[in-house]
């Protein structure tokens, strides 16, 4: 089954009312820390619990891990329990339209353990604007045991980058900032500029059709042209964030073998021994 589910496959389960379904909205607006909780307040899918970016899926930053860090496991295990969420439990999960935060809840949820973690194609903005049923009602949520079943083979940390440059190609390295950042010619948030060295441009948003689709295997194929899909691919970006758009274009397209670095930029310019570089590669 594909990690996306259609707005029909999801009002189907929600007009049923068997419970079995936990839908999650990680609504989310960066400079605007309220954003997220005031949209869902005002309007969320019947049924929504509300998942903080910040404050439930990411942690402090500290010398070295990113801007984003991942939390600890049992902290997210303890999270998703008290949203009525369990590893049996199917999780939909929307954003506004098809954005980081949709991406790296399915992402963290995966990791974790979780096999039916879903996202929304097209978000909340696309279920709006069909005239499909919102609510503000507030959702009862029975409390669940999150049992932690770590998948390490989709992680990877400074080491696992450090190794894939002496891999001789057998590791392929996915830049999922803009052009601007990935050359050097911008660094709105990081106090260095450039690239991993050998790492290719992707950016996250050509993946993405207009009102918030992911764009089709097909699509995916040409945007990591030369990118094989039987050896092992890390993908980054500033953060960890908006490289999970792009892990989840590549599990769409049939690239199995993904892994995200989760410190992504921002943690591999906190060692002052790691390389950088700015020319187009």
């Amino acid at each position: 089954m594909s990690n996306l589910v259609s707005q029909e496959w999801v009002l189907e389960r929600i007009q049923s009312g068997n419970g079995q379904l936990v839908i999650a909205d990680v609504r989310f607006q960066p400079g605007d820390a309220e954003y997220g909780i005031s949209s869902y307040t005002m309007q969320h899918l019947p049924g929504a619990v509300f998942v903080d970016l910040k404050k439930d899926l990411t942690d402090h930053p500290g010398k070295h891990g990113g801007r984003s860090p991942l939390p600890d496991p049992q902290r997210l295990a303890t999270t998703f329990g008290s949203l009525g969420i369990d590893r049996s439990t199917p999780v939909v999960i929307y954003d506004d339209d098809l954005r980081p935060e949709a991406a790296r809840l399915w992402w963290i949820l995966r990791y974790l353990g979780h096999e039916q973690a879903y996202i929304l194609d097209g978000g909340f903005k696309g279920w709006a604007a069909v005239g499909l049923p919102l609510t503000a009602e507030d959702t009862e949520v029975t409390p669940r045991n999150f049992e932690v079943e770590l998948y390490p083979e989709l992680l990877a940390d400074v080491n696992d980058v450090r190794a894939a440059l002496d891999s001789r190609g057998e590791v392929t390295l996915i830049d999922s900032r803009n052009k601007k950042q990935y050359t050097g010619e911008s660094a709105p948030l990081d106090p260095v500029a450039g690239h991993i060295p050998g790492a290719i441009h992707a950016f996250w948003k050509d993946g993405i059709q207009e009102h918030g689709r992911l764009k089709s295997p097909e699509a995916q194929h040409e945007r990591f042209t030369g990118v094989d899909p039987d050896r092992e691919v890390i993908v980054y970006c500033g953060s960890g964030l908006s490289a999970c758009p792009n892990v989840l274009a590549l599990q769409e397209a049939g690239y199995s073998n993904v892994k995200l670095y989760a410190g992504s930029w921002s943690d591999w310019i906190s060692y002052p021994e790691n390389p950088v570089a700015t020319e187009n590669e």
